[in-house]
């Protein structure tokens, strides 16, 4: 059942990339709504299926981003088990530890893509691709990291209840 609502939840989120986050750039940069989902996803202690989410959203994003196929599922795996690994390390501060995944995710992504397109032939300045792409998508999605986070967690919530002892 988790990963059957992983799927509603990662097409939501998806259509709302697509439909309405990608319409709003700063410079040129944009967030990147599925990174924060997992991120956020893979930081709360009651999930059990981070995995399971991060591959069918990886599958998702690859099929409809223009970067290469294995890029955004190299990435959100990344994400998760760092989160993963943070979140058994350092349980206390989940909001600090979001923002500094978030951070390594989004440079992540965007330091790979800019390889892979320049080994695709394509002529990036560093200085521009990172000013006018790279820093402004990473304040978007450090601005954008904590109404998901909320989101997130009432999700979990909802998806594993905390069981009540009588």
């Amino acid at each position: 059942m988790p990963v059957l609502i992983g799927v509603a939840v990662i097409v939501l989120f998806s259509l709302l990339q697509i439909g309405i986050v990608s319409q709003l750039p700063l410079i040129q940069g944009r967030a990147d709504l599925i990174l924060l989902v997992l991120s956020a996803w893979a930081l709360n202690e009651r999930v059990e299926h981070a995995w399971e989410w991060t591959i069918i959203a990886g599958v998702i994003i690859s099929l409809i981003s223009a970067t290469p196929f294995f890029l955004p599922l190299f990435v959100y795996l990344a994400v998760t088990a760092l989160a993963r690994l943070v979140r058994r390390r350092v349980w206390q501060t989940p909001l600090l530890m979001l923002l500094f995944i978030v951070l390594i995710g989004t440079l992540l992504q965007h330091g790979l893509n800019i390889i892979s397109l320049s080994i695709l032939g394509s002529r990036l300045p560093l200085k521009d691709s990172l000013a006018l792409v790279t820093l402004p998508s990473l304040l978007l999605n450090l601005l954008l990291a904590l109404p998901v986070y909320t989101m997130i967690t009432d999700i979990a919530g909802w998806v594993y209840p905390v069981e009540l002892e009588t």
